[in-house]
Order: C-alpha cells, then sequence, then structure tokens
C-alpha cells in the first residue's frame, strides 16, 4: 500500500468523520458523540499528514509537536474553566484565532513568493491574497466581538458617525489595493502586500464595530462562515483535502446559519450589516412616561404557578447573565411535581450566540423535548397558564407585530401576550437592544418581578415549597 493511497485514505475517513459529526451535532442527543467524532477525524488527519509529510518537506516535528502541544494545553484549560454564560465568547475568541492562522500561512507564502523561494501562477497569487484579507477580517472582527461580548467595549465607544460609509470606504480601498497587488507580481515586494494586510485588518475591526449586541448571534455565525473560507482557501494553496473538506463543512455551514438567523429576526444581512439594530430608532407607541407596570411579589407569583396547569419559560440573556438556569431548573422541577407541564420557548435569537438558550438549559439537564422553537411556541401560548419571562426583552416586544416605525418591526417574536398571565422576572425597565420599551410590561395581563434573575426564581422555588 502506497504511502499517498494511505494518506488520502485517512482523509476520507476524515472527512467522513467530519460529516457525520457535523450531521450528528443537529441533536443534543447525539451532540457530544458527533463531536467527539469530528475530533477523531481531525485527529487522524493530523496524524496521517504528520507520518505521510509531502515530499522534500523539511523536518519541523519540533516545531509542530511544540505548537501542538501548547495549543492543545491553551485550549484545554480554557474550555474547561469557561462559565456556559462566556460560551459566546469563548466562541469568537477560538474563530478569531483560527482568521489568525490563515493569515500566518498567507504571510509566510507571500514571504517565499518575493523572496524568489516559491513560485505562483496568477490563480495561486489571488488565493493567497483572498486567504489572507477573509483570515484578517476573521481575526480583528472575532476580537471585537469577543470584546463586545465580554462587556469590554461599549457599542459608543468604537463606532463613527456614518460608520457604514467608512466600511464601504474602507472596502473600495482593499479591492483597490488587492488589484494593485496582484497586477505587480513578484516585482511588487512585500510591502504593498503587508499595506494590504493592516488595512484589512483594521476593516475587520471597523466591519463589526456599528453592529449592535442584539445582532451578534448573525455576526458569530458569520465570522465562522469567514474563518471557514480562509481555511478552505489555505487548503487550495497547500493541496490538501482535509483541509479543503473541513473548510468548505465549516464554511457553508456558517452561511446556513448566518440566513438561518436572518430569516428568524426578518431581516437582510446586509441590514443587519449596514443597518446597526439597536442603535436607536423610533420608540414604541404610547412609551411616554405615563404608562405604569404592575407588579407582584414572589409569594403571589409562586402561588399562582403552583396553581396552574401550564406553564412556558422564555430564557433570555438576563437567564446567562444571572446563571439562572439550575435554580430554573428546580423551580421546573417542583412544578412539574406538582403536575404541572413546564416547557420552555426558544427564540432563534435569544442570547448572544446562536443555541446560547439551549446550551444553558442543556446544563442545567432540561430535557431537550421540553425546549419548543418560536412557531410551536406561538400555537401553544393560548393554552398556556401562566408564561415566565426570564430576562428576554426584545424577543417578546409587541412592537415587531404592530409599530411600523419600530426598529424591530417585521421580526418574528414570541407572542406571549396570547397566554392567560405573563410575569416578567426584569431587573429594570430599561429598554432592550433595540432602545425602545417594550409594551409588554404594561399589557393588562403582566407583572413584573423586579430583582435579580435568579434571585427572583429562588425566591419563586421557596414560595412553591411554602404553598
Amino acid at each position: 500500500m502506497s504511502a499517498t493511497f494511505t494518506l488520502n485514505l485517512a482523509y476520507l475517513v476524515g472527512a467522513l468523520a467530519f460529516v457525520i459529526g457535523l450531521r450528528r451535532l443537529s441533536s443534543p442527543d447525539t451532540a457530544r458523540r458527533g463531536n467527539l467524532l469530528a475530533g477523531f477525524g481531525m485527529g487522524l488527519a493530523i496524524l496521517a499528514t504528520l507520518v505521510y509529510p509531502t515530499e522534500g518537506a523539511p523536518n519541523n516535528f519540533g516545531w509542530i509537536l511544540g505548537g501542538m502541544a501548547v495549543g492543545g494545553i491553551l485550549g484545554w484549560l480554557f474550555a474547561t474553566r469557561v462559565q456556559m454564560t462566556a460560551m459566546p465568547q469563548l466562541v469568537s475568541i477560538f474563530n478569531g484565532f483560527g482568521g489568525a492562522c490563515a493569515v500566518a500561512l498567507a504571510t509566510v507564502e507571500l514571504s517565499h513568493f518575493y523572496t524568489g523561494e516559491a513560485s505562483m501562477g496568477g490563480g495561486q497569487l489571488l488565493v493567497v491574497l483572498f486567504t489572507l484579507l477573509i483570515g484578517a477580517v476573521a481575526f480583528t472582527g472575532s476580537l471585537l466581538a469577543y470584546l463586545k461580548l465580554d462587556g469590554k467595549v461599549n457599542d459608543r465607544n468604537v463606532t463613527l458617525p456614518g460608520h457604514s460609509m467608512i466600511n464601504i470606504v474602507f472596502l473600495v480601498v482593499i479591492l483597490g489595493l488587492l488589484g494593485w497587488v496582484f497586477w505587480q507580481g513578484a516585482s511588487g515586494g512585500m510591502l504593498w502586500a503587508m499595506i494590504l494586510l493592516v488595512v484589512t485588518l483594521i476593516y475587520g475591526f471597523s466591519f463589526v464595530a456599528p453592529i449592535g449586541g442584539a445582532d451578534m448571534p448573525v455576526v458569530i455565525s458569520l465570522l465562522n462562515a469567514f474563518t471557514g473560507l480562509s481555511a478552505a482557501t489555505a487548503g487550495l494553496i497547500y493541496n490538501n483535502q482535509i483541509m479543503l473538506v473541513g473548510g468548505i463543512l465549516v464554511g457553508a455551514s456558517g452561511t446556513i446559519l448566518t440566513v438561518l438567523m436572518c430569516r428568524a429576526m426578518n431581516r437582510s444581512l446586509l441590514n443587519v450589516i449596514i443597518g446597526g439594530f439597536g442603535g436607536g430608532g423610533a420608540a414604541a407607541k404610547g412609551a411616554d412616561g405615563e404608562q405604569v407596570a404592575k407588579e407582584v411579589t414572589s409569594t403571589d407569583a409562586a402561588i399562582q404557578l403552583k396553581y396552574s396547569d401550564s406553564v412556558v419559560v422564555v430564557p433570555g440573556y438576563g437567564l446567562a447573565v444571572a446563571q439562572a438556569q439550575k435554580v430554573c431548573k428546580e423551580l421546573d422541577d417542583l412544578l412539574s411535581e406538582e403536575g404541572v407541564e413546564v416547557k420552555y420557548a426558544i427564540h432563534p435569537v435569544a442570547g448572544r450566540m446562536p443555541g446560547h438558550m439551549n446550551v444553558l438549559l442543556a446544563e442545567a439537564d432540561v430535557p431537550y423535548p421540553k425546549l419548543i422553537d418560536l412557531d410551536d411556541a406561538n400555537g401553544l401560548f393560548s393554552s398556556t397558564d401562566v408564561v415566565i419571562v426570564v430576562g428576554a426583552n426584545d424577543v417578546v416586544n409587541p412592537a415587531a407585530l404592530d409599530e411600523p416605525a419600530s426598529p424591530i418591526y417585521g421580526m418574528p417574536v414570541l407572542e406571549v401576550w396570547e397566554a392567560k398571565n405573563i410575569i416578567v422576572l426584569k431587573r429594570s425597565m430599561s429598554p432592550g437592544y433595540a432602545g425602545i420599551q417594550n409594551q409588554l410590561f404594561f399589557h393588562p395581563k403582566t407583572r413584573m418581578l423586579f430583582g435579580d434573575a435568579k434571585a427572583s426564581i429562588q425566591a419563586l422555588v421557596q414560595g412553591v415549597k411554602a404553598g
């Protein structure tokens, strides 16, 4: 059996493991095994590449193994220590590192090209430059997304007036530089390529700057797709099939997820990128300070829950911030023991990354069948006794349906006001990322339970036990 055949066979098995693993990620019941299977495929591909290196390649095993050891240890430490509430930040930073790797590979290849150590045709040079650009945008864009998600950067501090036009100017300059570097070829030297890289790195930061926190799930998916594309083009550079297949899978899945997230908000990707969702806009009708929200005590809310037949929990980012998922599951268990049917309505863009709420609830061992999507939830609310809204805001705002002037108008929302009673757990009456007041807070069926979500749910637990 030849080395080439063995290498290609290992790549084929690795690619199949990627595909099957990705398929199994579609369900929480099989996601863990799918992740392990995909990891096995990647490990097999790496091992095969090391055992059967490219003919004539220098012996760099020390550097390779050293890099794998350092990266593996750091990755393990980060992944094991991160809180589930900070998972979006971890995804963003890891995604950024993937883009940085693509930049490093492209820079090395350009260095070899300009020093005469390697030759490139026009198509090869274009692929290398494309890898450089996409990787750079994914790198700095993901870093800024991480800083925003972690609360280290405020949108107002990185956004300039007319920022969308600034981004268009950046894009035109980048395309011009790309054409210049490509036209110059080897005679252009490394300087122009590095200027192109620096401008693109700045553009990646500027690209994400005007995008509001409510759109972060879409941004993370889009940047993930960019990283996948850069990995695929890196596979073209090195004629490596497993890098190509893996990059295409990541790029394609990230693109599909981005499209689905945009559909969930009834908005185009261009509108997300340019629109700056969360930058203000018209307030909801009647939010003039004269309306009064009705409050409820934890004792009264607990009694109402205990004697209900059905309860639906609507989790939002406030649940993640308060780390209230486990005490929420405790309340679920108590109510279930009392014969109350408890379900969870999950909006596609709730939280700060795709599937954020699903991950948090899975950590608390909430059974997956209890989680229902937007369409099914909206069909269920009319027969629901009590809806508990935990930290969600814009995804339950009626303005999305009846206020054409609202920045969220047209966005599909959870129509919780169709339920018989609504209890909203919130720290204050402050608006969500869309920058508008939520008319749900003043709805006749709504009662507000103010305070930290975890403390409020703990009070409900004690009230159910005492009641």
